[in-house]
């Protein structure tokens, strides 16, 4: 059994939960910085499923539910609020993507240049960080930020 630590990135199946963790067949990916090398290079492939491109390696992937993850956000209503996502990357958040899915998951898309526009999925923490903001109106969730107030859509079906 592999023991995903350092390896060829081929000759495993790799995949991305919704726990946020990598795994190589069915084991966690311990090192975090492979780790974080997959998460700052997964793209969708051509064949609509997702694909881990680090240049001359390419490897599909087996996305559980999204290919990233929003696993910090602060901030407050004037100033707007700032998330982080799985790749490291820290950006304002864009309110206009806030969507709630099934079992009242918070997703939000993040745009990733070459890499397309991704959802990401909110984490507990980060999850329970932007809900103490939103506030409840008679159309439904809205987030008030940076003087506007953005409703929160529903994906659930």
């Amino acid at each position: 059994m592999a023991r995903a630590g350092f390896w060829s990135i081929g000759g495993y199946e790799i995949s991305f939960r919704k726990d946020g963790r990598w795994y190589a067949d069915e084991e966690p990916i311990e090192n975090a910085r492979i780790a974080l090398l997959f998460s700052r290079h997964i793209r969708a492939g051509e064949d609509g499923g997702w694909v881990v491109d680090v240049g001359v390696d390419r490897q599909p992937v087996t996305v559980e539910d999204t290919a990233l993850v929003v696993v910090a956000a602060d901030g407050d209503r004037r100033r707007g609020f700032r998330i982080k996502t799985n790749d490291g990357i820290e950006e304002w958040l864009d309110p206009t993507t806030l969507r709630i899915g099934r079992d009242n998951v918070l997703y939000c898309d993040v745009d990733r240049g070459e890499r397309g526009v991704i959802t990401a999925r909110f984490l507990r923490p980060a999850y329970y960080a932007l809900a103490a903001e939103v506030e409840q109106d008679a159309d439904g969730p809205v987030l008030a930020c940076r003087g506007s107030r953005y409703p929160i859509r529903s994906d659930a079906s």
